[in-house]
């Protein structure tokens, strides 16, 4: 293993959404050596100095990325790895771990991977969560679920919200544990109420360098899936402090140490209940809304973090107010797809496309990957965001029509 002769960051993972990675280590003189899935590695040739193909998948076969992250590795020693999205986190964190660069640690990697290490960890530390039952056999599960009834069901590495699906009944939960019962294992948790939010945070050495809140918007049950993200949201100083207080308790709790959080939770009556926690990019244009909000690139911030770079001045409040938006579209055959040329001529809005097509056929929506359109925006006042969003609701339409299998 030798050292570059330059600074290099190894990004693991680019795709679409990780391109801004690569932009923002480019303009602050580092090299850019990225890993990428086989089928993503001739895509993204041209905004990095060197491509690795590796046979790993995304939201997958974490091992396979680990491996090739471990063999780049031993070729040349990067100055920082950063990996990109869930199925990089590992094999990022285990070379930063042992190569002794910066990153979220071994540790935290690992939980944010797993969503019954988090239950565990954190009802040790008494944080706050849903009352919850890991299983291996659904069916099992009845008698405690049917004592909390409505509950979610949901696997224990996933994104998007895929796989999670609220269970009113005990009908209902009898239903689900035939359909699943081929999934093992499962998390059984009682639904909470209260709005959801994430917090997401630019850690360095344990210590947050700065925090942005984002108040979501879902489809509702059965499976949540988000539609509306908007930052800096209207929130009382003592739900504030807790929110705060539940970040660092948090970051305590998997031992994070330097990088990028997202922290799902939800605001009940007794205090904020963690969902969820993940190290690595937050998905929906999170990272733009943020950069948005305040003034300053996230993702140049989270390539300063990751190879030790010197970070600016925090801000000290927003400069605009983000939202992202996203089309949920009736199943069927798509016919017709309107509004993008408006939506785009709209002042507010910085970027929006489809992701269908006229004679596409759309699903049930059962996780994000299948909505069909958004929109990132930002405005001046909350006011014309929402002035905003409304527009964008009723302008961008994706309209299908029933086919034989949605009958």
């Amino acid at each position: 293993m030798s050292a570059p002769e330059e600074r290099e960051l190894l990004l693991v993972g680019v795709g679409f959404m990780g391109r801004p990675y690569a932009a923002a280590a480019k303009r602050l003189g580092l090299r850019v050596r990225a890993i990428e899935a086989h089928d993503w590695a001739g895509a993204i040739e041209h905004l990095v100095d060197a491509v690795e193909p590796s046979q790993g998948r995304y939201g997958a076969l974490d091992e396979l990325w680990a491996e090739t992250v471990h063999a780049a590795v031993e070729k040349s020693l990067p100055t920082g790895i950063f990996g990109f999205t869930e199925s990089h986190v590992l094999g990022a964190a285990m070379a930063q771990d042992r190569f002794g660069l910066p990153g979220p640690s071994l540790q935290a990697a690992l939980i944010s991977r797993n969503k019954a290490l988090q239950r565990g960890r954190f009802r040790v530390q008494g944080i706050g969560q849903p009352e919850y039952r890991l299983t291996d056999d659904l069916a099992a599960a009845a008698e405690w679920a049917a004592a909390r009834l409505p509950v979610i069901v949901k696997p224990l590495s996933s994104a998007g919200s895929d796989g999670v699906e609220l269970v009113a009944d005990t009908e209902s939960f009898e239903r689900a544990a035939v359909r699943r019962a081929a999934e093992r294992p499962l998390l059984v948790e009682k639904a909470l109420d209260g709005p959801e939010y994430s917090w997401e945070a630019l850690v360095r050495d344990g210590e947050v360098w700065f925090s942005n809140l984002t108040a979501k918007e879902t489809t509702g049950p059965p499976h949540f899936v988000e539609v509306t993200h908007r930052t800096v949201p209207p929130l009382s100083e003592p739900d504030a402090q807790r929110v705060a207080a539940l970040g660092r308790e948090v970051l305590a709790a998997i031992g994070m140490r330097t990088g990028i959080v997202h922290l799902e939770f939800r605001l009940t009556q007794s205090g904020p209940a963690v969902m969820e926690v993940a190290v690595r990019t937050p998905g929906d244009y999170l990272m733009e809304l943020c950069s948005l909000t305040y003034g300053i690139d996230w993702f140049e911030m989270v390539v300063r973090l990751t190879t030790g770079m010197e970070l600016p001045p925090a801000p000290r409040s927003p400069v605009r107010y983000a939202a992202s938006h996203f089309v949920i579209s009736d199943p069927g055959q798509v016919v017709a797809v309107d509004g993008l040329e408006e939506v785009l001529g709209h002042p507010a809005v910085e970027d929006a496309a489809f992701k269908v097509a006229v004679g596409d056929i759309v699903p049930r929506t059962s996780s994000s990957l299948q909505r069909t359109g958004y929109a990132v925006l930002a405005a001046d006042s909350p006011e014309e965001r929402e002035e905003a969003i409304a527009f964008v609701r009723r302008t961008l339409s994706v309209k299908t029509v029933p086919v034989a299998s949605e009958e």
